[in-house]
């Protein structure tokens, strides 16, 4: 890492398992934070017994703690605050991921650490939040989803609501909501000198994500539902359609200019390219068309047109992409022993992230919290 990363010389240090908190942490440490993982002796954050290893542990834990360090420290037991009280005083950050008032319970919550350090940052971390009706509630990314409203907008064929293939909540919701309010908080110390407590709650932040589907509903009465209206299914502008040969087209030519060229390649019929209030029966014309040649010849049909049109990829296909190639998305290595895999890719700008490395992650304990 470079001095020149923007948060170098900033320590955090993590008390969280798992994904949202350890995510966080990690894109701070991305950007020349040092941090320090706070664990339980023995079996440290859980995510290390997650499978598959990479290493003695879950290459999940290797990829979301790439460059941190560990101390195994048991809360609960005496003088376990005195020991890591060197670590409490130079702290910028503190970041926990615990239901409310577990962090308090323990003598470590922002009433007691901002006695001890006034200048520190408190990142909170939960699902439904601080305070409120479900904030000792337990439980997990699809709950959150399920309760604000995004997964009712998500339905199969038979009108089920589909898993999320990834961790919305978790990710969206905690850890990029986490990291912007830590940066903010960071600035305003600097104005202040003094630091701030911070809740994040995980449901709170889904709602950004559905702003149409809310100004629909709240302004005109359109409650959306799913698999009926334009980016949730209703529209053949922005739908999936088969191929073939099995695969699948993602189709989203919405604007005009975009839907006319799509009409005109696929050859659709003159009386079918004004969708509006015929959608059902353009989806089915398209669908047809679409289904009765494979995949490759639509990829070469559309080549060269501006027409928002993809085949969908596989996770092994999207990673030998050459386009993320060119761009370094996977530039930056992880490192255990001899061998090395591609880093976890982070919304860090390159310039902030300094020059591409190889890093390890953290054996459970390696760090004594005595040192500075």
């Amino acid at each position: 890492m470079t001095e020149r990363q923007p948060l170098a010389g900033v320590r955090v240090l993590d008390f969280s398992t798992l994904l949202p908190g350890p995510l966080a942490t990690l894109l701070l440490a991305e950007a020349g934070a040092e941090v320090i993982k706070i664990e339980r002796p023995g079996r440290g954050d859980e995510m290390r017994s997650y499978t598959p290893k990479f290493g003695d542990h879950s290459v999940n834990f290797a990829l979301l703690n790439r460059g941190k360090r560990s101390i195994a420290i048991d809360l609960k037991a005496p003088g376990a605050i005195d020991r890591l009280r060197p670590l409490l005083e130079s702290a910028d950050i503190v970041l926990e991921q615990f239901r409310p008032g577990v962090m308090d319970r323990l003598g470590l919550g922002y009433e007691a650490l901002k006695a001890i350090n006034p200048r520190v940052i408190y990142c909170a971390v939960t699902g439904w939040g601080q305070h409120g009706p479900k904030a000792d509630v337990a439980a997990h990314d699809l709950n959150y989803v399920a309760e604000s409203g995004m997964l009712g907008l998500a339905a199969a064929a038979d009108g089920a609501p589909v898993v999320p293939a990834a961790l919305v909540a978790d990710i969206a919701g905690g850890t990029y909501p986490a990291v912007i309010n830590i940066l903010l908080a960071l600035r305003e110390r600097d104005r202040t000198g003094e630091g701030c407590k911070l809740d994040i709650a995980m449901a709170d932040n889904l709602f950004t994500f559905m702003y149409w589907a809310i100004g629909s509903g709240i302004a005109a009465g359109e409650w959306p539902r799913p698999g009926a209206d334009l980016v949730t299914g209703g529209s053949p502008r922005y739908n999936v359609y088969r191929t073939a040969d099995g695969r699948f087209l993602a189709a989203a030519p919405l604007e005009q200019k975009f839907w006319e060229t799509f009409c005109e390649l696929i050859g659709l019929d003159a009386t079918l390219r004004n969708d509006a209030g015929q959608e059902a029966a353009v989806k089915a014309e398209v669908a047809r068309i679409i289904g009765a040649r494979d995949a490759a010849h639509w990829q070469q049909t559309f080549a060269g047109h501006d027409v928002c049109c993809s085949i969908v990829c596989s996770m092994q296909e999207a990673l030998s992409d050459p386009h993320f190639a060119a761009r370094g998305v996977f530039a930056h290595r992880l490192r255990e022993g001899d061998r090395t895999i591609p880093a976890l890719p982070v919304p860090i700008d390159a310039r902030f992230r300094g020059t591409p490395e190889d890093a390890g992650y953290p054996g459970l304990g390696e760090f004594d919290p005595g040192e500075r």
